[in-house]
């Protein structure tokens, strides 16, 4: 029988999605489930990205530009500059997701062997990705006493080799919810320019900010222009994840260039899809001022909530939609099955994410789960009253 490849056996199964299969079982035994375990808003997509596709003209579906057309990375340029980007159309390379945004970004900046720095616990698909370059992830492990902040500069330091090619961070923060301060994006910055390497921020939460806080892009620090590389993308900020839109950005020219290559490669994004993200950039501003209070509602809800379970700890996110909680058991990936499975609370069970797939380090996150809040208020406190059962019986 023909042998699979090392690096296949290696890829890592997704926290996010692997217990899939327990909870169709549960509903088909007639059991309501509450999905905390995946970032898909119940938020409705503007109603302009979705007339864009139901109203066009288009007689043959022909492929885009693989660096995405120039109407789309044009009007992105505007929107960036609302945010303090000041970039052009040639900075701007569309993706097929924010996923394909890093794979690109990987491949264009490292060879079989090298390593990136990531401050953990980290969106789980960047194991993936780094898996599926013959990359090796190197963590420097942030804790849920600090609130997830930013680990020590000495720690990026010493972690530093001639195999280092560059430190990603997700700002804000998947799975923890975490907002870096300019301050801490300035401490990045001085390493980087001073090891010469790349700094990746994975900015697609940059809407979701909270407690008047503001997001600060790497693109908009002065001094970083060869070392910034932004990963987007409109799944999130628009509730629009199938649409699987989303682009690099980075002042890099040499990056850009290598970057478009592996567009070419694939060809180009969806048409489609492309024709919604360029209309939902015309959104206007009251719908993210009301999905964010939204979400501070769903956040502070949830927050509450799991407080009140003794032995569970958990920080508040400034940030994005997720929180990291740690649990009174020994091992969340056991107890994430057992919950789907074998325990149901008037007919109702949850889904969660068991956050040991969010790090690299062995053992880590084995007593944390990732709680995605983009569920209706009603729907949290159901979701966490379950959790408080659940524990009674699986603890006894």
């Amino acid at each position: 029988m023909p042998l699979i490849s090392n690096k296949g056996i290696q890829m890592p199964s997704s926290p996010i999605r692997k217990l899939v299969p327990f909870a169709e079982s549960a509903k088909k035994r007639g059991v309501n489930v509450f999905h905390l375990n995946i970032g898909q808003p119940d938020i409705k997509t503007p109603q302009i990205a979705l007339d864009a596709v139901k109203n066009n003209t288009i007689k043959t579906l022909s492929y885009a530009r693989s660096e995405g057309s120039e109407e789309y990375r044009k009007k992105l340029t505007h929107y960036y500059k609302k945010h303090q980007i000041e970039v052009s159309q040639e900075d701007i390379v569309v993706t097929t997701g924010g996923s394909e945004a890093l794979l690109f970004t990987i491949g264009s900046i490292t060879d079989p062997g090298d390593e990136i720095i990531i401050p953990e616990p980290f969106y789980a698909n960047y194991n993936g990705f780094s898996v599926a370059s013959g990359v090796k992830v190197v963590p420097v492990i942030s804790k849920i006493e600090d609130n997830f902040a930013l680990p020590k500069i000495e720690d990026f330091e010493k972690l530093i080799t001639k195999k280092t090619k560059a430190i990603l961070i997700c700002n804000p923060g998947n799975p923890t919810g975490y907002l870096y301060s300019k301050e801490e994006l300035e401490q990045l910055k001085q390493i980087v320019i001073k090891h010469d390497l790349f700094l990746i921020a994975d900015e697609v939460y940059r809407e979701f900010t909270y407690d008047n806080l503001e997001h600060t892009s790497i693109l908009s620090l002065n001094g970083l222009e060869e070392h910034a590389i932004v990963i987007d993308s409109v799944s999130k900020r628009y509730s629009m994840c199938g649409a699987r839109i989303g682009c690099i950005v980075s002042k890099n020219t040499s990056f850009i260039e290598t970057s478009i290559k592996f567009a070419q490669a694939r060809l180009s994004p969806p048409t489609y899809a492309l024709l919604a993200s360029e209309a939902a950039l015309d959104t206007p501003q009251i719908y993210f001022d009301d999905v964010k209070a939204e979400y501070v509602t769903r956040r502070d809800t949830l927050i509450t909530e799991l407080q009140k379970i003794e032995g569970v700890k958990v920080t508040k996110p400034k940030g994005a939609f997720y929180c990291v909680v740690e649990l009174p058991v020994k091992d969340t990936d056991d107890f994430a099955q057992w919950i789907l499975e074998k325990f149901n609370y008037n007919n109702e069970t949850i889904m969660m994410a068991p956050a040991s797939g969010f790090y690299s380090t062995e053992q880590e996150g084995k007593n944390q789960v990732r709680i995605a809040y983009v569920l209706k208020k009603e729907d949290l406190i159901s979701a966490v009253k379950i959790l408080r059962e659940a524990l009674k019986v699986y603890n006894s």
